[in-house]
This record gives structure tokens, sequence and C-alpha cells, in this order.
């Protein structure tokens, strides 16, 4: 791509920095739409080279990070005709007890809400509202609540309540009118209330621990995770808290029950370490087990959320070929 070039009428040659300034943005507004961090990066690059190709298009009524939204909604809606909806472990099956003894087929990745690193959807603001606005809008749960909704209300929805943009815009986007928008809207939200109650769009600021209480108790995590004191370990879980494995399709609910599977499946893990990393707008550790030769090698992406003083959920990703997009070294 060549650097800009300023025609007559004022509108510049799109040129690659212009289009690499919107590349976090981008990619964070296609991976609610698509539940993948990957497929999110692959719908940016699809977005830039359709917005190369139509830069003609574009005659700066609006402005540019507008225009490649628009261009960006398009492609997921592309990418999204015809597929499943990604979901958590949580929406697909019942829980198990530590007692199981088949766990079950490892599913493919496609069928996973996936993690995100932090540093490649979130942008530098000096706002902290707008990023803590930010971090909300890319939780777990709220992107796996997400995935419940119709391709187009899941854009509607997006569109209007994250990125705010009018009823007349996404109109103008979706061809469709104003009305209709808006009661897509009203249905995407009904929805969600039932899927992420008090979730991104209500947050329940009780249930929102300040930075100070989480970093503490996520210090207390590491502690009684790395000595493998389960007992301590579970005094910091909610009693119903509930551990997910990705891509297992079994989970766990219940703190007693999750010290019992850290006791018995999961026993393995004794002796791990864990790697503070920046993952779907929280706190979450790259989980290295021993590797039996002194050192420790990637065994999952552990991601803890916090509710209230104690630990709501845990989301283990054992995918240890995800250690390079999150920055994680191949071994400890």
């Amino acid at each position: 791509m060549t650097a800009s070039a300023v025609h007559g009428d004022g509108v510049g040659e799109l040129g690659l920095e212009q289009l690499e300034e919107h590349r976090r943005d981008l990619t964070g507004h296609c991976y609610r739409m698509l539940g993948s961090f990957f497929e999110a990066e692959d719908a940016v690059q699809e977005t830039m080279i359709r917005a190369w190709r139509a830069q003609a298009d574009f005659e700066g009524r609006s402005s540019m990070r507008t225009w490649l939204h628009r261009v960006a909604t398009n492609v997921c809606l592309d990418m999204l005709r015809g597929r499943k909806r990604r979901a958590l472990p949580m929406g697909l099956v019942p829980s198990s007890t530590a007692d199981i003894t088949d766990l079950g087929p490892m599913l493919p990745e496609e069928t996973w809400v996936m993690p995100v690193p932090d540093d490649r959807v979130i942008g530098d603001h000096a706002d902290p509202a707008q990023v803590a606005a930010q971090r909300e809008s890319i939780r777990l749960a709220f992107v796996a609540a997400l995935q419940y909704l119709p391709a187009r209300q899941r854009a509607v929805l997006l569109l209007r309540e994250v990125l705010g943009w009018s009823a007349a815009e996404v109109a103008d986007l979706l061809g469709s009118t104003s009305a209709s928008v808006n009661s897509a809207l009203q249905r995407a939200r009904a929805t969600l209330a039932t899927r992420d109650p008090g979730g991104a769009l209500r947050p329940d600021d009780a249930a929102r621990p300040d930075d100070e209480v989480r970093r503490e108790l996520l210090a207390e995590f590491v502690s009684a995770f790395e000595s493998y004191d389960i007992e301590r370990f579970t005094t910091l879980l909610h009693d119903d808290a509930v551990q997910a494995m990705p891509p297992l399709a079994l989970w766990i609910q219940g703190a007693r029950e999750i010290g019992r599977w850290m006791l018995g499946p999961g026993i393995e893990c004794r002796g791990s370490r864990l790697v503070p990393i920046a993952v779907n707008g929280t706190l979450a550790f790259g989980h290295y087990r021993p590797d039996g030769n002194g050192g420790h090698k990637p065994f999952s992406i552990q991601i803890p959320w916090v509710e209230g003083e104690r630990i709501k959920q845990i989301h283990t990703y054992l995918y240890p070929e995800l250690f390079p997009a999150f920055g994680l070294p191949e071994k400890l």
C-alpha cells in the first residue's frame, strides 16, 4: 500500500499507516462478532483488503473509523453465514463431578468462544472509563452471550450499544429501517438479559471488585495454586464456582468439587507455575506444568473471573499452541 496522496476533493488515498491505526479497534469489534481471536484477525485482514479496493467509495461523509467498521461488520456477517454458534462448556452440557472417568473427546476449536489478549483489542486511552468499558465488552461471559444472538441482531447491538451508532446509521449499513433496527435491539437486549444478567451493558457495580481487591485475591490464587494448597485454594472460590476446560466439553461446579478434581484427575498440575497476562479484560495466566526435566512446559491459558471478593469462574483453555499469540515463552 502506498503512502496517502490527497486528491483535490480533500479525500486521501488510503495508506497502510491510516489503516493500521484502526487495527486494534477493528479486531475488538470482529472478536465480539465472531467469538474467536484468530477469526477476528482474519476478518480484519479481509476488511483491510476490501477497504483498500473500495477506497474510491470513501467520500469523507463519515469518519474513517465508522467507514472501516461498516466494512468489518459486513465481513463478519459474511463469515457467520451458515455457521453454528461458538459456546462455553456451560452452554453445551450439564456439569460433571470430580469422579468422572471418561473425559470425553477434544471438540474442535470452532466449537468454543476463544480467549483474546487484551493488547490486541484494547486501544490506548487516557480515559480510564473508556478502558474499563472496553474490558467489560470483551469479557468471556459477555462474548459468549453475544453468540446466542442471530448475526444481524449481534451486529445491531454492538454497533448501537458498544460503538454508539445511531439507529439510522445501522439501518443504512444493514439495508433496513430505523424502526427495524430498534426492534432488533430490543430483542437482543432481552436475550442478553437472560444469558448475561448484569453484564457489560448493565454492569452490577457490587459484583465488580476494584483493581486492588482483584490483585490481592489473584495473588492469593497464584500462591495457593503454585504451592498446591487445595484447601486454601477452594476458600478463594464462590461455593457455586465453575471450572471449564475447553476443548473438553465437561465442566465442574462447586468449590468442593473443583478441589476434588484438582486432587484427582488434575493432580498432574502439582508443581505448576503461573505467568500473569491480560486476557479478556482481566488478569489471567499462562499455566506451565512440570516437564519432568526440572523445567516447565506450556499447558493452558487460565482465566479466573472475580465477582465480589471471590472467584466465580475459572476458564482453563487447554491450548498450549496459543502461548506465542499471548506473548508467553515456549518454556520456563
